[in-house]
């Protein structure tokens, strides 16, 4: 049997309810909500449990609602064959075809000037299912400082961030800005290894609120605030404390009534909680449909303006959160650049939101790695999107 017909087989196992009595129904996501609440991390999930937990995490962790609006964006259709767009990896040719067989691949999508060009689902994945977005969440927190920003409630990057969160004062991050928050850059220590239980990530990759900001402010100082690009999730989701703060708001509602739902997504979306009742954790987990993924490129597309031609993010603000930080040349304010004025949006396990402005490019995908990062479907997938660029620039 081959690797694609397992993992399928064990996902519409763990998926179908046995229900030939009340005593004998089975909740396909008992057993992973149970661990979840037992203190079990999703990271260390087996791939079969993703693919079925990744598309239902809503029901098996706290999260809340991102509310869609009656008016939806619509998507023009230009259909391509782009099956046999080919690329390379190890000396080797393969195909987007052949890509796509990989049971990993749970759906893509090309949007290009506002129109489709190619879209793939999964076995058992359609239109309408959501999936985990991971780290692609920091790119959306970034885009609400943004918003928050042209609303008034956050004068500039430049304040600092314990303005806003003054627990923070005598800490690590005493001098840290928004901006060096935003670029990766504050300068606190962090190890950010999702295979290794005790690292930061996995100790406290999912804390907010209080018990994030007193975790955070045990760390010590790695280096000046600005100086050096060290990938940390703990503060991304102290972006999205800070933003909280900042707009006296939960952030799911802040994004529905300045995006969500004035953009056009098709569909409610859901955004994890660090507890429930709590605050969206600002570095994670927004679960949206493949379709909304391309949306939230196009609105970066947009630089924040609506169909209408009314502005959400300042003028100008995408350009500046592409710019290459003082830390890295490879990332802006949570964006990662990908050369040639290209950016992404990027999650573990494959998540991904590309954007190419100069060819009114889009490309998002739902994934299901082996593993969080660098498997040999990450090099595939990085190829493939490099062969999508280069065939429709």
């Amino acid at each position: 049997m081959s690797v694609r017909r397992i993992v399928l087989t064990l996902a519409v196992l763990l998926l179908g309810a046995c229900v030939s009595s009340k005593e004998e129904t089975i909740d396909p996501l008992l057993s992973l909500r149970q661990a979840a609440e037992g203190g079990g991390s999703i990271l260390f999930w087996t791939q079969p449990e993703r693919r079925v937990g990744f598309a239902h995490i809503d029901q098996i962790l706290p999260a809340r609602r991102i509310d869609a609006g009656p008016q939806v964006l619509a998507l023009g259709a230009a259909p391509r064959d782009l099956g046999d767009i080919s690329y390379e990896v190890e000396g080797t040719r393969h195909t987007l075809e052949e890509f796509l067989a990989d049971p990993a691949a749970i759906g893509l999508i090309v949007v290009q000037n506002g129109k489709v060009l190619y879209e793939h689902y999964a076995e058992g994945h359609s239109v309408d299912s959501r999936w985990v977005s991971f780290s692609v969440t920091k790119s959306v927190t970034s885009m609400l400082i943004g918003a928050a920003i042209r609303d008034g409630f956050i004068a500039s990057v430049d304040e600092p961030v314990v303005h806003y969160l003054p627990r923070l004062r005598g800490t690590s991050y005493e001098h840290a800005t928004i901006r060096n928050v935003l670029n990766m850059a504050s300068g606190v220590r962090w190890n950010e290894d999702y295979a290794d239980p005790n690292s930061d990530v996995s100790r406290a990759g999912g804390a907010n609120g209080v018990a994030l900001v007193r975790y955070l402010a045990e760390l010590a100082t790695d280096a000046a605030p600005g100086e050096k690009f060290n990938y940390n999730t703990g503060e991304t989701n102290l972006a999205g404390e800070l933003l909280r703060a900042a707009i006296g708001n939960n952030a799911s509602t802040y994004l529905s009534h300045r995006i969500w739902q004035p953009f056009g997504m098709q569909a409610d979306a859901y955004w994890m909680l660090g507890e429930p009742g709590g605050g969206e954790l600002g570095g994670c987990c927004i679960n949206a449909t493949l379709r909304d993924y391309a949306r939230i490129g196009m609105f970066a597309l947009a630089d924040g303006v609506l169909a209408d031609g009314t502005r959400v993010l300042p003028e100008g603000w995408m350009a500046e959160s592409i710019a290459p930080s003082q830390g890295y040349d490879g990332y802006g304010y949570l964006w990662w650049l990908d050369g040639d004025g290209a950016y992404s949006a990027r999650g573990i396990f494959g998540q991904t939101i590309r954007i190419d402005p100069a060819s009114g490019l889009v490309i998002a995908m739902h994934s299901n790695a082996p593993a969080a990062v660098r498997t040999e479907y990450h090099a595939h997938q990085t190829a493939v999107m490099a062969a999508l660029r280069a065939a429709l620039r």
